[in-house]
């Protein structure tokens, strides 16, 4: 049980990490991979949270919240680069 505190906290510094790079970033590419950040510790806050509790139910959550931020990485990108390869 102490390994998943740890590593509940260490997901918790970098969401305020994260947290505190999309709110000072000076580019809007830093603000883009800030929120990928985050989003990614809050799906692994909730994987922790499901291996704690012993929840079947939050694997699937976690995977489908994997793809879809996956695809949305990949959106923020093409967006960032305005359509060029």
């Amino acid at each position: 049980m102490i390994g998943f505190d740890v590593a509940a906290v260490l997901v918790l510094a970098a969401v305020v990490a994260a947290t505190v790079r999309m709110v000072r970033g000076p580019r809007d590419a830093d603000r883009v991979v800030a929120a990928d950040l985050l989003f990614f510790a809050v799906i692994a806050l909730i994987a922790l949270l499901g291996l704690r509790v012993g929840s079947d139910g939050t694997f699937d959550l976690v995977l489908v919240a994997t793809l879809v931020g996956a695809l949305s990485a990949m959106s923020l990108a093409r967006l960032l680069t305005r359509g060029r390869r």
